[in-house]
């Protein structure tokens, strides 16, 4: 039998007390507070788009380059075969148009959910190493390279399950820049740039290994978590986060990320502020804001600007370029994140 001593009553009534005054003071408020500016630019030429969106904020994200050994662009190659998916190769181009005159070597470095190379190859990528000699442009597959750094997210039963998170992507020596796409999303309404990274950077077997796995798998043990664990992997990667660029030329609405269809949207997003260009691709798209968990957990925690009033846009006003895309069509199981949950834990105690 467990014997409770003098002792211990005063210090669990200290203990006590001590929580009653925690819950009673304010609590602090962690929202992002600081300004963010993002350009949105609107043309007819996707790789002139992209390329202008750089050069409207190249004087906040200029110097970060200069420090950096290098620069990492992570594309968004869901897909090995719907081009509409992907980032485009003229996305790339007006990337790589923009960093040639700082001299850096440039890697273009993805973590395909199917073969990253084949990927590579079927949408043109192969060809850019050629027309950028200057930059001593690599093409690297995360998932064959292997090199990781573990952190441990939610599972589907509110366990820790450890995920190997792309070495590359968290190099501190690195400018590491988005190139993210303009879709919806099957799990989490839309899918920009911190989603981008942030399911990008987990590791799957590479194409040498025998044993199949598949560390992405561990983000959809359910609605609540996949919004979750994409804020809890935002928090290790965001000090790496140079600049995010969302290529919205052509948009894909309906069953996105890979089976949905195109939106001539003509337009191109970047900000040093992944989560406040994400909130403009949302207004341009015509979403409720309200219903992206997975960036008003990382606005409330401090990570990025998403107060729209509070972000600066350099080019095209939102109202102009602004289409109502449609949604995935299992958006209202997407919005269940939202609501109480249906099955809980015992409350013991």
């Amino acid at each position: 039998m467990n014997c409770i001593t003098r002792r211990d009553c005063l210090r669990l009534a200290f203990g006590a007390a001590a929580a009653g005054r925690m819950l009673s003071a304010p609590v602090p408020d962690t929202t992002y507070k600081n300004r963010s500016t993002v350009a949105l630019i609107h043309g007819e030429d996707r790789r002139r788009n992209v390329y202008e969106a750089l050069k409207a904020i190249e004087r906040q994200i200029a110097p970060a380059i200069r420090r950096k050994e290098r620069v990492i662009v992570k594309p968004n190659d869901v897909s090995t075969r719907n081009p509409l998916a992907v980032t485009h190769a003229d996305a790339l181009r007006g990337i790589l148009d923009f960093l040639e005159p700082f001299g850096k070597p440039v890697v273009i470095a993805e973590s395909s959910a199917g073969n990253t190379y084949e990927a590579y190859e079927a949408f043109g990528y192969t060809a850019l190493p050629n027309e950028y000699k200057k930059l001593r442009l690599e093409l690297v597959d995360l998932n064959d390279e292997g090199l990781y750094e573990v952190i441990h997210i939610l599972d589907g039963d509110l366990h820790p399950a450890p995920v190997r998170l792309a070495k590359r992507l968290l190099d501190p020596d690195a400018f590491i820049l988005c190139s993210a796409v303009l879709k919806t999303h099957n799990t989490v309404v839309a899918t920009l740039s911190v989603k981008n990274m942030t399911l990008g950077a987990p590791l799957r077997s590479g194409p040498k290994e025998s044993k199949r796995w598949n560390d992405k798998r561990h983000y959809h043990g359910g609605v609540r978590q996949t919004h979750f664990d994409m804020y809890l992997t935002a928090q290790r990667m965001i000090r790496h986060w140079g600049a995010a660029v969302i290529d919205g030329y052509e948009g894909m609405e309906g069953n996105g990320p890979s089976s949905g269809t195109p939106v001539a949207s003509h337009i191109a997003i970047a900000s040093a502020d992944y989560i406040a260009a994400d909130r403009v691709g949302i207004e341009a798209m015509g979403i409720n804001p309200e219903w992206i968990g997975y960036l008003i957990y990382c606005y409330r925690s401090g990570l990025g600007q998403y107060d729209l009033a509070k972000i600066d846009i350099a080019g095209e006003p939102i109202e102009r370029v602004k289409r109502k895309y449609l949604l995935h069509r299992d958006i209202e199981r997407q919005l269940q994140w939202m609501g109480p949950m249906e099955e809980l834990p015992p409350k013991l105690g």
